[in-house]
């Protein structure tokens, strides 16, 4: 059953008055408690968005022995029926009763968070529903992880990551790509580190393209779906299947292509690709210092490093690294160097070596909850990737060199590239 008290709107209502700032200002914390453990000493999992990136996180958080997932929200009462169903027959196995009906169903994300028992949340709503859900979460000193690309503007991220360091929580980014894929990508990024290319002249990352305004037409808004919240910060529009699915849907909707809503596919396997590429130069806290996009066209933007590294936006998929001695291209099909003795030569005790961690993305977030130690993807490194990927189209929209502050997060003299940083939300959700 969906959570609709009589006292909803008085609640929700209450909820944006105690936050009167805005999104990138300090406020106070909104729900500072939190239940600690869950049964059995279990962490009790809140899941905000029941796409298809959440259903594929869901059936994971399932099958991990320290979580309980006690609660699901969507504004598809569909999706949101559907990921209640699987909760509670994934439960029911390990039940003398064969019956379980513990899981929470919300319609509005604000309700779950604030849930006293909950402890962490599992965010993966479009990339515009990022920042918020997430800062108000971190105000309750829940932990979260949040899917990639981080978050919508560069300003968001940055308020997303003071909201973690000033509460104290446990932030992990949805980049797969550090744990998973069968080490490839680790692998690349100790060789490139160890010197094995000898020093990195230039990096090719193989991505869609930048957002575009949104012109998709008005169509009428289903019975089952909250579409003023599914808007929610972005600008009034009608409702459109294609940027939310009519049903249990089995594929990425294309809201990601849409300036209002993310920042184009560009951002979309960008900020997995572009990730790998700043982790391996050794920019996680930092970011290039010039913004070169082509005349015309989708592809070609170049960045330069302070260091002299050019990456470029385009080339084959993955991220290709081309340096001194050789060339190391790396994808989730695998990873290849040119010549091969690159990679057929094995690290030594003096190489760079990445720290051990889980193979599960999600698990190396649950053992951190535990610990209270960084993830492998912390939220500042999340910023720093969304970055990267604001910057390229912020160059593609004006089509001008620009010079970058990374240390600072502004542009160097240029009022309308800045303003492009951030974006006003649209009421109430510009006093979150």
């Amino acid at each position: 059953m969906i959570h609709h008290p009589a006292s909803r709107r008085s609640f929700l209502r209450a909820t944006l008055a105690a936050s009167t700032a805005p999104l990138l200002l300090p406020a106070h914390v909104w729900a500072a408690s939190k239940s600690g453990s869950g049964p059995n000493g279990k962490i009790n999992l809140g899941l905000i968005g029941i796409g298809m990136m959440n259903r594929g996180h869901l059936g994971g958080f399932l099958g991990m022995s320290d979580v309980q997932v006690v609660a699901l929200c969507d504004v598809h009462k569909g999706r949101l029926d559907d990921g209640i169903e699987r909760v509670h027959k994934a439960y029911a196995k390990d039940k003398a009763s064969g019956a379980y009906k513990g899981c929470a169903a919300f319609g509005d994300f604000r309700e779950l968070i604030a849930r006293k028992e909950i402890d962490a949340v599992c965010i993966a709503t479009p990339d515009f529903w990022h920042a918020i859900p997430a800062i108000l979460a971190a105000r309750a000193k829940k932990d979260v992880y949040c899917e990639k690309p981080l978050s919508l503007t560069i300003a968001e991220g940055r308020a997303m990551v003071n909201a973690a360091r000033e509460n104290n929580i446990v932030f992990q980014t949805g980049s797969q790509q550090r744990t998973e894929f069968k080490g490839y990508f680790r692998q690349a990024v100790e060789y490139v580190r160890s010197g094995r290319i000898g020093k990195v002249k230039t990096v090719r990352v193989g991505v869609g393209a930048p957002a575009k305004p949104c012109d998709l037409p008005a169509e009428p808004t289903p019975a089952n779906v909250d579409w003023e919240l599914w808007n929610g910060p972005s600008p009034q529009r009608a409702f459109n299947q294609i940027l939310c699915p009519l049903d249990v849907h089995k594929h990425f909707p294309a809201w990601r292509n849409y300036k209002e809503y993310a920042c184009g596919g560009l951002a979309d396997m960008g900020a997995h690709h572009f990730d790998i590429a700043q982790w391996a130069l050794g920019m996680d806290d930092s970011g290039p210092v010039e913004i070169h996009p082509p005349a015309t066209g989708d592809t070609g933007l170049r960045f330069v490093y302070a260091n002299g590294v050019e990456m470029f936006h385009g080339g084959p998929s993955g991220t290709t690294f081309e340096g001194e001695l050789g060339t190391i291209y790396v994808d989730r099909k695998g990873i290849e160097s040119t010549p091969k003795s690159i990679l057929e030569t094995p690290l030594g005790e003096k190489d760079f070596h990445l720290p051990a961690i889980a193979a599960s993305h999600k698990q190396n977030w649950v053992d951190c909850i535990k610990t209270r130690a960084k993830p492998v993807a912390d939220v500042a490194i999340g910023a720093r990737t969304a970055q990267v990927c604001q910057l390229a189209n912020i160059g593609y929209w004006l089509r001008r060199p620009l010079k970058w502050n990374p240390a600072q997060e502004e542009f160097l003299g240029d009022a309308e590239a800045n303003k492009l940083r951030s974006r006003e939300n649209r009421a109430p959700w510009n006093k979150v």
